[in-house]
C-alpha cells in the first residue's frame, strides 16, 4: 500500500489503516520519544498519545512536506505537553555552575555508538533534556522554546549550556573498546550535538 493511499484510508478511520500505519513508523516515532522521555515506558506513553493526534489530525495533513516528518512534529509537541504537565516546577531550581568547562568534547573517546548517545540523553534531568532536543536536534531558536515552554529566552539559554556540560561530562566517562580507524574522515554523530549551535541530522533509535 502507498503511503497516499495509506492516509486516504486513515482519513476515514480504517482500523486496518491506522494499525498499519503505526507498525510503519513505530520505531521511527518512537526514536523521537526516547529522547523525551526519561524511560521507555514513558516514551511509550507519550508515542501513544501522539498517535491519537495524529489518527484525529491526519485530515490536516496537506500533502506537502514529508509525512513523517508532520507525524514527528506532533509527537515532538505532544512531548513538550507532557513535560509542561509533568514538570512545570522544574526551573524554580537554583541555576548554578552554568559558566563550567565548555571545551570537553575533544577530549571524548571517539568510538561512542549511538545508543551511547540515546541513553546519556535519557539521563539528563527533564528540564536539560527538553531544552536540549529541542535546541541542538530539532532546531528550534531560544525564543521559540521559551514560547513553547512558558520560561524566558534567558532560562532556555541557560538551560542549554548546562545540558550541554553534563552531557558532555557523563560521554567522558564512557569506556568502549575502540571501533573507529584513524583514517576515517567521517566524524562519530556524538560530536554533531556537541558542537555549539550544531544540529543532528540523524534519528536517535533505541537499539535492542
Amino acid at each position: 500500500m502507498t503511503e497516499k493511499e495509506l492516509i486516504r484510508r486513515c482519513r476515514k478511520k480504517n482500523a486496518k489503516a491506522q494499525k498499519l500505519l503505526y507498525k510503519t513508523y513505530h520505531g521511527s516515532l518512537l526514536g523521537v520519544c526516547l529522547r523525551y522521555g526519561k524511560s521507555k515506558a514513558e516514551a511509550e506513553d507519550i508515542l501513544q498519545m501522539g498517535m491519537m493526534k495524529i489518527y484525529k489530525s491526519i485530515g490536516s495533513y496537506s500533502g506537502k512536506g514529508s509525512f513523517e516528518g508532520w507525524m514527528k512534529r506532533i509527537v515532538v509537541n505532544t512531548a513538550v505537553d507532557n513535560f509542561r504537565k509533568n514538570h512545570k516546577h522544574y526551573y524554580h531550581e537554583n541555576l548554578d555552575d552554568v559558566y563550567g568547562d565548555t571545551n570537553l568534547a575533544g577530549n571524548i573517546p571517539d568510538n561512542l555508538e549511538v545508543k551511547d548517545i540515546l541513553n546519556t540523553i535519557q539521563r539528563l534531568s527533564p528540564g536539560y533534556r527538553m531544552v536540549f532536543n529541542l535546541y541542538a536536534i530539532e532546531g528550534y531558536s531560544h525564543k521559540e522554546i521559551a514560547s513553547k515552554l512558558g520560561i524566558s529566552e534567558s532560562t532556555s539559554k541557560t538551560q542549554l549550556m548546562k545540558a550541554r556540560l553534563k552531557l558532555q561530562k557523563m560521554l567522558l566517562s564512557i569506556e568502549r573498546i575502540p571501533k573507529y580507524t584513524s583514517d576515517e574522515k567521517t566524524p562519530p554523530v556524538y560530536q554533531k550535538i556537541l558542537k555549539k549551535d550544531a544540529l543532528v541530522t540523524v534519528d536517535l533509535v533505541t537499539q535492542e
